[in-house]
């Protein structure tokens, strides 16, 4: 099963305002592990970003003359997401934006599910803990992911956590790589061995007679002196 973990940063919180997209960030998942591949790019809005989100990003107008604008990397990111399920917090806000930045350039097939499906881990989140916070935050604390390097949000970062949550909120599963995978299957052996010594087998111990003590110790002098 193929999974791509998607996150975006926007210079605010509507597009019905003419915000747009500035960050995209996309972690591949297959069968539940990491792959190492992933889509990023930052983007050039063409407009000013709202003081309150630039205070949640950190992403100023002046980091973004030079990146790309929308239509220069959409063909990109749809073959990146294509036929995969994205996994996305709160999907109705990335999946709106990304539409309507696909409207905006009027691009043939400008809904999503033209090109994968979604699941909205906020809604998991919310059946699973009802009447609890389950923003990214808050799960990241209830699910033990460590979130301590992020300062500001930037989608890559919070596609990561996300993942990360995701594992752990959809039973369990953390080993995200095929080094951690074999660490676990090696740890597991070596405590499989150590219960059959202690419970399985019956040691038999012979003690040294006073005789062949004696004899040990008149070898140990006898090297002693040759040294």
């Amino acid at each position: 099963m193929r999974q791509i973990v998607l996150d975006t940063e926007t210079t605010g919180l509507s597009t019905s305002h003419g915000h747009r997209i500035i960050e995209i960030g996309c972690i591949e998942l297959v069968n539940r592990r990491l792959t190492g591949r992933e889509f990023h790019r930052f983007l050039n809005p063409d407009r000013d970003i709202d003081e309150g989100a630039e205070a949640v990003h950190g992403i100023s107008r002046a980091d973004l003359e030079t990146a790309p604008r929308f239509p220069e990397v959409v063909d990109e990111l749809l073959d990146f997401v294509r036929d995969a399920e994205l996994v996305i917090h709160n999907a109705d806000f990335d999946v709106g934006f990304i539409e309507h930045e696909l409207k905006l350039m009027q691009h043939p097939a400008p809904q999503i599910e033209q090109h994968a499906t979604v699941l909205d881990t906020l809604k998991v989140a919310r059946k699973l803990h009802p009447g609890q916070r389950n923003s990214l935050d808050a799960l990241c604390k209830r699910y033990a992911v460590d979130a301590s390097k992020r300062d500001v949000h930037g989608a890559l970062i919070d596609a990561e956590l996300l993942a990360r949550v995701y594992l752990a909120m959809t039973g369990g599963q953390t080993a995200l790589s095929l080094d951690e995978d074999i660490a676990a299957a090696a740890q597991s052996a070596q405590a499989s061995v150590a219960a059959r010594r202690a419970g399985d087998l019956d040691l038999i111990v012979i003690r040294a007679t006073d005789e062949e003590l004696a004899a040990h110790d008149a070898l140990v002098e006898k090297l002693r002196q040759t040294v």
